[in-house]
């Protein structure tokens, strides 16, 4: 199976690492990956988190965009409860003028933060935003493309509303291609994939956050079965996120691997989450059985290994989920691992490189 391959970066911090230095290593690792033949590159949106530097992925965005040549870039995503649809739409046309058919805008529901930050970002966070969601990634689409008054019903508060700056058209009336960020919706849910279908949008799953297989292989099923044709998409389309490390061999693949799952079981001093520790300290903490049988499972769920390994185990999951679309997500602590994963995933891929694009 020939793979397309892209890649999710919350801009983890590594302990005793700051902020700076993960978007930092952001911008370099996306250089990278640009070079090295990834097809897409999504930044994450996360609050209140004291080990993922990236709140603001539509401020990255063109950093990124700017600093790369062929990849596609976007959110992974915005989390659109949060924020009014005029707003969001109005920053993904912007950046989508500054770079025509390069933008994606990625969108999820989930608060990427504790409940106390999310009444913060915005007043309706709780049932009442969520029982929204729908609605409104409709406005958001629909401002996007020009379309919106179709979609409205009489009396509605976004009626007679333009998206600034307006999508170019063709002689037609119709809305350019490269003038419309490609949308995604993000989730790990057959809800979420529900709602995908039902509005044509494409989908991408994330099995990074909810790695057991049967939710995955029956929210993309649903997602299949339900896909009704929109504007924007003719067929359905589906990507899913995961779990990747690779290094040159196996035994160091799994022994990287412990810093990322150590850092999802260790607190910070704050209760919150810290920065990702060294892998000796990660080795070394006190897990109690049940958080080693998640790592064992996650394990089983996750693409880490040496590049064969990698490789097969990628193109597994393409067939489980019928896709050739995949998205890493890779966390050491040394970013010199991490860059090095991507490297030997391309080359194990044989993604198209881009000779003298340098990094």
């Amino acid at each position: 199976m020939a793979l397309t391959l892209g890649v999710v970066d919350q801009s983890p911090i590594r302990q005793g690492g700051s902020a700076r230095d993960a978007l930092d290593e952001t911008l370099r690792l996306a250089q990278a990956c640009d070079a090295l033949g990834y097809r897409r590159y999504w930044l994450a949106e996360h609050h209140s988190s004291g080990g993922l530097a990236s709140a603001s992925p539509e401020v990255l965005i063109p950093l990124v965009a700017r600093g790369t040549r062929r990849m596609r870039v976007g959110s992974g995503g915005v989390m659109l409860t949060h924020y009014a649809s005029l707003k969001v739409a109005e920053q993904f046309r912007l950046l989508a003028e500054l770079f025509p058919g390069r933008i994606d805008l990625g969108v999820g529901r989930a608060p990427g933060s504790d409940m106390r930050t999310a009444r913060a970002l915005s007043p309706l966070a709780g049932p009442a935003a969520l029982e929204r969601y729908p609605q409104q990634i409709a406005e958001v689409v629909g401002l996007l493309g020009g379309r919106l008054e179709e979609q409205l019903p009489p009396g509605h508060p976004l009626a007679g509303v333009r998206v600034t700056p307006a999508p170019a058209r063709d002689a037609d009336g119709a809305t350019l291609p490269d003038a419309m960020p490609e949308v995604w919706l993000l989730g790990s849910s057959t809800e979420s994939a529900e709602i995908a279908a039902e509005q044509g949008l494409a989908f991408s799953y994330a099995q990074f956050i909810n790695p057991v297989g049967e939710l995955g292989e029956r929210a993309a099923r649903v997602y299949r079965e339900r896909f009704r044709p929109s504007p924007w998409l003719d067929e359905p389309r589906l990507s899913v996120a995961v779990t990747a490390l690779c290094a040159d061999t196996e035994e160091r693949a799994q022994r990287l691997s412990w810093s990322r799952f150590c850092w999802r079981f260790r607190p910070s001093e704050d209760g919150g989450r810290g920065g990702v520790p060294p892998v000796d300290e990660a080795l070394a903490f006190g897990y109690t059985p049940a958080e080693l049988d998640y790592i064992e499972y996650a394990r089983s769920r996750s693409a880490i290994g040496d590049p064969q390994q990698v490789s097969a185990q990628l193109e597994a999951f393409g067939r489980e989920y019928g896709t050739e679309e995949l998205l890493l997500v890779t966390i050491t602590y040394d970013f010199a691992d991490r860059l090095r994963s991507y490297e030997l995933v391309a080359d194990a891929c044989g993604l198209d490189t881009a000779p003298g694009n340098e990094a």
